[in-house]
């Protein structure tokens, strides 16, 4: 994963804590919830502080933070650290679980009740909520707040045993129901959950938040820099709290970037869980979704998809990045480095007359254009091809300079061939298009210097073998999806025509060979990769179109 080579205010933080003499050193860490896969806004995080730890010569931490066992499961913790290495930000300052801080949190919150910096409180959610007060009006203090430490010990200890249900008590930070920060208006510190832990089975009954939880395992675990994204900026008063309120004496600093937002795009774990679940996607990696492994299995690179958060850049403020951009990204790494088949996508026959018929050969045509050293390799042709359906045209529009009526058209690194007669059946519906080639021409050109604008891609008839292809497009149909209607939601705005498969394409035989994870541009089509889950079928990864304009 490349470190951060641009200037930006993060770096510059750090810089300066580093100028300055508050750390001597650089450690983050990544954070996630194991309750959903990680998406591409994840992959932001990710580069942000394992980049800013390469950087500086310091560690970068993976913790998952698993503080609400209701959501969570082993799978999202393997898949986690999948995407992470597969992103090449190996946590090599190594890999931790919040629930392993559960003692320490419960210890420290013993602590806080001690000092009367924390109380049990009665009051239901609802009830908190109304005592909490507005944006405009102070909150009111819980009639449970002048509880006495002893008191509370006891009611805490008592939550721990799960002799109360669930919602019917919360251990609060005493700290301001004035203050202008609704964060810092008592916040609860933990609540009570009567459900079994992936790692802790049914040990706790009770579990800190993540407001009071992060800040203690970043200080535990020796973090410099909490880098996060822009929704915990008004969290950052009650992150010191805790740790100035524990006695933390190495403080970690937190500090917060805009989230990356894409068009077309949801980045809601909880919606993206729906569609899962409800069967609308094909997993998490539905190649639709925003999922680091849906792209992965759609094709995208690691290299691109960090190329493409690098470009985004590192800002505070809110933007909407074009998914233009991620394509674009893709597309300039695979131009140099994908090699280049033959696929006819929408099959018509083609039968060459004055070809024999138990005549074959082999032309060379290059596995890659851009890459010297890539060299070429062997096609076979045969007396019958298949053409794309679209490269012919009985009635041709202006400018045509495809396969034609009596017109000529260069089968690419092969002969000239001119079409002579089109077969029909009884629905008047094209089988075969028969031809003539100059076999004078091979892949040169003619003799009698004639001219043929049109070149075309084919396969052998008797070699080519038959695949799917999977032709996909935007889940979503609006650009900005943070900006819906009030009255509308995200399914509004799925596209119907966001997945189309297409059977019975025919291949050139090299493609058989294709593995999982190899990535191909078929000739004038596109870029392709063979999918993981469906057997002998092709996903398309983007278009050779590419209309995007780089900003400078």
């Amino acid at each position: 994963m490349d470190e951060i080579t641009n200037s930006n205010f993060i770096e510059e933080i750090i810089e300066t804590d580093l100028r300055e003499g508050g750390y001597t050193h650089v450690h983050t860490r990544f954070p996630p919830e194991p309750n959903g896969y990680l998406h591409i806004g994840s992959a932001k995080a990710i580069w942000i502080n394992h980049s800013a730890a390469r950087k500086y010569g310091g560690k970068f931490n993976l913790r998952y933070d698993d503080t609400n066992p209701a959501k969570e499961d082993n799978e999202y913790v393997m898949s986690i650290l999948e995407d992470l290495k597969w992103l090449g930000a190996d946590p090599d300052g190594g890999i931790f679980y919040g629930s392993d801080y559960f003692d320490k949190c419960y210890e420290f919150a013993i602590k806080l009740i001690k000092e009367g910096k924390a109380y049990v409180c009665d009051l239901s959610a609802d009830e908190m909520r109304e005592y909490r007060g507005t944006l405009t009006t102070p909150g009111k203090n819980s009639p449970y707040r002048d509880r006495t430490p002893e008191e509370n010990l006891e009611l805490f200890e008592r939550m721990k045993n799960g002799e109360f249900a669930d919602g019917t008590r919360t251990l609060r930070a005493k700290i301001d129901m004035a203050s202008p920060n609704m964060n810092m208006r008592d916040p609860a510190i933990y609540r009570i959950v009567h459900t079994d832990h992936h790692r802790q089975g049914n040990k706790w009954c009770i579990y800190p938040l993540y407001d009071y939880a992060h800040p203690i395992q970043d200080a535990l675990e020796g973090i410099t820099h909490s880098l996060c994204s822009i929704e915990f900026e008004n969290h950052r008063p009650l992150y010191e709290w805790v740790i100035d309120n524990i006695g933390f004496e190495e403080k970690p600093k937190q500090r917060e970037f805009a989230r990356l937002n894409v068009t077309y795009t949801v980045m809601s774990k909880r919606y993206l869980r729906k569609l899962v679940e409800t069967g609308l996607a094909d997993g998490w990696d539905d190649p639709r979704l925003p999922t680091i492994c849906g792209l992965r299995r759609r094709g995208f690179t690691p290299s691109s998809i960090i190329e493409f958060v690098k470009r985004a850049g590192v800002a505070k403020a809110y933007s909407l990045v074009d998914i233009e951009l991620l394509e674009y990204c893709l597309r300039e790494e695979l131009n140099m480095q994908a090699q280049r088949r033959i696929c006819v996508t929408e099959p018509i026959k083609v039968v060459i007359t004055n070809y024999p018929e138990d005549k074959e050969e082999y032309f060379d045509l290059p596995n890659n254009p851009n890459d010297e050293n890539a060299g070429t390799r062997k096609v076979p042709f045969t007396r019958e091809l298949y053409i794309e359906k679209s490269d012919f045209a009985e009635v041709p529009p202006p400018k045509f300079f495809r396969m034609k009526p009596d017109g000529e058209v260069r089968l690419m690194g092969g002969y000239i061939v001119k079409c002579n007669e089109v077969v029909k059946d009884e629905n008047g519906e094209i089988t075969e298009i028969r031809c003539t080639a100059d076999l004078e021409t091979g892949n040169g050109n003619p003799i009698d210097g004639r001219k043929v604008k049109g070149t075309i891609h084919w396969v052998s008839a008797k070699y080519a073998f038959d695949t799917d292809i999977m032709l996909y497009d935007r889940l979503f149909t609006e650009a900005d999806m943070n900006n819906m209607p009030e009255d509308k939601t995200y399914d509004d705005y799925l596209n119907p025509d966001s997945v189309k498969r297409l059977t019975g394409c025919k291949a050139e035989p090299l493609l058989k060979d294709a593995k999982i994870g190899d990535k191909f541009q078929f000739v004038r089509m596109g870029y392709y990769t063979l999918d993981s889950k469906h057997e002998n079928t092709f996903n398309r990864i983007v278009s050779l179109k590419d209309s995007y304009k780089v900003k400078n």
